[in-house]
Protein backbone atom coordinates (compact mmCIF):
# COMPACT_ATOMS: atom_id res chain seq x y z
CA UNK A 1 0.00 0.00 0.00
CA UNK A 2 2.83 2.24 0.75
CA UNK A 3 4.16 2.08 -3.23
CA UNK A 4 0.94 2.81 -4.26
CA UNK A 5 -0.15 5.84 -2.20
CA UNK A 6 3.01 6.84 0.07
CA UNK A 7 1.99 9.60 1.52
CA UNK A 8 -1.99 9.54 1.95
CA UNK A 9 -2.30 13.32 3.62
CA UNK A 10 -0.13 14.68 0.86
CA UNK A 11 -2.37 13.78 -1.99
CA UNK A 12 -4.95 15.72 -0.94
CA UNK A 13 -3.58 18.85 -0.26
CA UNK A 14 -1.16 18.56 -3.78
CA UNK A 15 -4.81 18.35 -5.36
CA UNK A 16 -5.98 21.27 -3.34
CA UNK A 17 -3.17 23.34 -4.30
CA UNK A 18 -3.58 22.45 -7.81
CA UNK A 19 -7.14 23.74 -7.74
CA UNK A 20 -6.12 27.08 -6.27
CA UNK A 21 -3.61 27.60 -8.80
CA UNK A 22 -5.78 26.92 -11.76
CA UNK A 23 -8.93 28.50 -9.61
CA UNK A 24 -11.20 26.06 -11.19
CA UNK A 25 -13.55 23.25 -10.35
CA UNK A 26 -14.03 21.55 -13.29
CA UNK A 27 -13.91 17.71 -13.19
CA UNK A 28 -11.01 17.45 -15.54
CA UNK A 29 -8.82 20.05 -13.33
CA UNK A 30 -10.18 17.75 -10.18
CA UNK A 31 -8.82 14.61 -11.78
CA UNK A 32 -5.64 16.39 -12.99
CA UNK A 33 -5.03 17.35 -9.69
CA UNK A 34 -5.80 14.20 -7.98
CA UNK A 35 -3.32 12.33 -10.69
CA UNK A 36 -0.73 15.03 -9.75
CA UNK A 37 -0.98 14.75 -6.25
CA UNK A 38 -0.53 10.88 -6.35
CA UNK A 39 2.42 10.83 -8.70
CA UNK A 40 4.40 13.53 -7.12
CA UNK A 41 4.77 11.55 -4.10
CA UNK A 42 5.02 8.23 -5.45
CA UNK A 43 8.24 9.76 -8.06
CA UNK A 44 9.76 11.49 -5.02
CA UNK A 45 9.37 8.69 -2.40
CA UNK A 46 13.01 7.81 -2.92
CA UNK A 47 14.17 11.20 -1.42
CA UNK A 48 11.75 11.25 1.65
CA UNK A 49 14.21 10.06 4.76
CA UNK A 50 11.68 8.76 6.81
CA UNK A 51 7.70 8.22 7.21
CA UNK A 52 6.22 11.26 8.83
CA UNK A 53 4.33 9.93 11.72
CA UNK A 54 1.72 12.92 13.47
CA UNK A 55 1.38 11.08 16.97
CA UNK A 56 -0.68 14.11 18.56
CA UNK A 57 -3.17 15.96 15.33
CA UNK A 58 -5.27 17.84 17.21
CA UNK A 59 -2.45 19.17 18.87
CA UNK A 60 -0.87 20.26 15.50
CA UNK A 61 -3.68 22.27 14.49
CA UNK A 62 -3.30 24.08 17.58
CA UNK A 63 0.21 24.89 17.51
CA UNK A 64 -0.56 26.08 13.69
CA UNK A 65 -3.31 28.35 15.11
CA UNK A 66 -0.60 29.32 17.73
CA UNK A 67 2.38 29.68 15.32
CA UNK A 68 0.05 31.65 12.65
CA UNK A 69 -0.88 34.00 15.61
CA UNK A 70 2.55 34.72 16.05
CA UNK A 71 4.12 35.30 13.46
CA UNK A 72 1.26 38.23 12.78
CA UNK A 73 2.16 39.44 16.16
CA UNK A 74 6.18 39.68 15.40
CA UNK A 75 5.39 41.11 11.99
CA UNK A 76 4.07 44.21 13.87
CA UNK A 77 6.95 43.77 16.37
CA UNK A 78 9.82 44.24 14.15
CA UNK A 79 8.12 46.98 12.30
CA UNK A 80 8.18 49.13 15.50
CA UNK A 81 11.68 48.43 16.33
CA UNK A 82 12.66 49.41 12.43
CA UNK A 83 10.49 51.99 11.69
CA UNK A 84 11.15 53.17 15.97
CA UNK A 85 14.96 53.65 16.25
CA UNK A 86 17.03 50.76 14.78
CA UNK A 87 20.56 52.00 16.99
CA UNK A 88 18.74 50.96 19.56
CA UNK A 89 18.27 46.87 18.76
CA UNK A 90 20.58 44.52 20.18
CA UNK A 91 20.84 41.37 17.89
CA UNK A 92 22.42 38.30 19.74
CA UNK A 93 23.05 34.78 18.52
CA UNK A 94 22.03 31.60 21.36
CA UNK A 95 22.27 28.55 21.47
CA UNK A 96 18.66 26.53 21.96
CA UNK A 97 19.50 23.09 23.70
CA UNK A 98 17.31 20.60 21.66
CA UNK A 99 15.68 18.03 23.44
CA UNK A 100 13.33 17.21 19.61
CA UNK A 101 15.46 13.87 18.30
CA UNK A 102 14.33 13.52 15.35
CA UNK A 103 15.60 15.30 11.74
CA UNK A 104 11.71 15.99 11.19
CA UNK A 105 11.19 18.02 14.65
CA UNK A 106 14.18 19.58 14.14
CA UNK A 107 13.25 20.81 11.00
CA UNK A 108 10.44 22.01 11.86
CA UNK A 109 11.36 23.87 14.72
CA UNK A 110 14.14 25.64 12.93
CA UNK A 111 11.84 26.71 10.03
CA UNK A 112 8.88 27.51 12.58
CA UNK A 113 11.68 29.91 14.28
CA UNK A 114 13.08 31.27 10.66
CA UNK A 115 9.54 32.54 9.31
CA UNK A 116 8.54 34.10 12.96
CA UNK A 117 10.14 37.48 11.86
CA UNK A 118 12.64 39.17 14.13
CA UNK A 119 14.56 35.29 14.51
CA UNK A 120 17.11 33.34 12.62
CA UNK A 121 17.92 29.48 12.79
CA UNK A 122 21.35 29.66 12.00
CA UNK A 123 22.38 26.07 12.39
CA UNK A 124 22.11 22.62 13.92
CA UNK A 125 24.92 21.49 15.54
CA UNK A 126 26.63 18.70 13.98
CA UNK A 127 25.64 15.98 17.29
CA UNK A 128 22.02 17.76 16.90
CA UNK A 129 21.82 18.78 20.44
CA UNK A 130 21.53 22.62 19.80
CA UNK A 131 20.18 25.18 17.69
CA UNK A 132 21.99 28.38 16.65
CA UNK A 133 19.09 31.24 16.69
CA UNK A 134 19.74 34.54 15.73
CA UNK A 135 17.06 37.18 17.24
CA UNK A 136 17.16 40.93 16.13
CA UNK A 137 16.58 42.39 19.69
CA UNK A 138 16.63 40.80 22.80
CA UNK A 139 18.05 41.41 26.23
CA UNK A 140 17.32 38.03 27.74
CA UNK A 141 18.48 35.53 26.35
CA UNK A 142 17.59 32.73 28.86
CA UNK A 143 13.99 33.96 28.60
CA UNK A 144 14.85 33.63 24.42
CA UNK A 145 15.04 30.13 24.96
CA UNK A 146 12.87 29.16 27.30
CA UNK A 147 9.95 30.90 24.92
CA UNK A 148 11.59 28.44 22.43
CA UNK A 149 11.22 25.61 24.06
CA UNK A 150 7.76 25.71 25.08
CA UNK A 151 6.03 27.46 22.75
CA UNK A 152 7.42 25.67 19.83
CA UNK A 153 9.67 22.97 20.89
CA UNK A 154 7.56 20.88 23.65
CA UNK A 155 4.51 20.78 21.05
CA UNK A 156 6.31 19.87 18.02
CA UNK A 157 8.37 16.60 20.54
CA UNK A 158 4.93 15.49 21.18
CA UNK A 159 3.36 15.85 17.79
CA UNK A 160 6.62 14.32 16.07
CA UNK A 161 7.80 11.75 18.88
CA UNK A 162 6.54 9.24 20.66
CA UNK A 163 6.23 9.36 23.94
Amino acid sequence: MRRLLPHPLLTPVLTLIWLLLVNSLEAGQIVLGLFLGWVLPVLTLQFWPEQVRIYKPMLLMRFLGIFLLDIVLANFTVARLILGRPERLQPVFVNVPLDVKSDLAISFLANVISLTPGTVSSRVSPDHRYLLVHALNETDTEALVATIKSRYEAPLKEIFEPC
